[in-house]
């Protein structure tokens, strides 16, 4: 028994009993083509392959990924610039059955065991290709010589958006959400 989840933004898993199945490099479509897969990877740093054609042909396009934090104060969310640099990832297991992500907090329910916590993040808003909401890790490393402003998959943090919906209160107009990944 067990469940896996990826921790974004590290490249290691929490010392709880969680194990490490690799430490990889975070991809996805451009955030600029329409068409494009909306969700993050975690891609190994060992592949292997079948059969290929080194040609570009197009198709489903995969890309590295960067933070991308531009007009906010890094230093304060994350303790050190790390603006257009390339985050890795890690895929963990834990002998727990059960894990899940809660947007909104940044601390698990009662009976759950922490796995991470950090900041809720996606694509931007404006841009062209869908993302999916990932938990970045609160304290996020990066890889080492990946600081071109590449663009690619790139992370934004989530901020809330007041209006016509139910949502204000409880949160509040422009605050960046957190995230956990809890297990059990």
């Amino acid at each position: 028994m067990g469940a896996t989840y990826t921790r974004w933004g590290k490249s290691t898993c929490q010392s709880n009993g969680t194990e490490l199945v690799y430490s990889g490099l975070t991809a996805g479509s451009d955030y600029t083509h329409s068409g494009a897969a909306a969700n993050f990877l975690c891609l190994t740093k060992s592949p292997l392959w079948n059969k290929y054609d080194d040609a570009e042909h197009g198709g489903a396009l995969v890309y590295g990924a960067e933070y991308e934090f531009t007009n906010r104060n890094r230093q304060y969310f994350f303790g050190s610039e790390i603006n257009n640099q390339d985050p890795p990832c890690a895929v963990c297991r834990t002998r727990r059955s059960s894990v899940m992500m809660i947007s909104g907090r940044n601390q698990c329910l009662d009976g759950w065991t922490l796995e991470y916590h950090g900041y809720l993040s996606g694509g931007r808003y404006d841009h062209s290709a869908a993302t999916e909401y990932v938990c970045l890790d609160a304290d996020p490393e990066v890889i080492m010589g990946g600081s071109a402003n590449n663009n690619g998959k790139l992370f934004y943090l989530s901020e809330v958006r007041c209006g016509s919906s139910s949502l204000c209160p409880p949160y509040i107009n422009g605050r960046e959400l957190t995230c956990v990944v809890c297990s059990k």
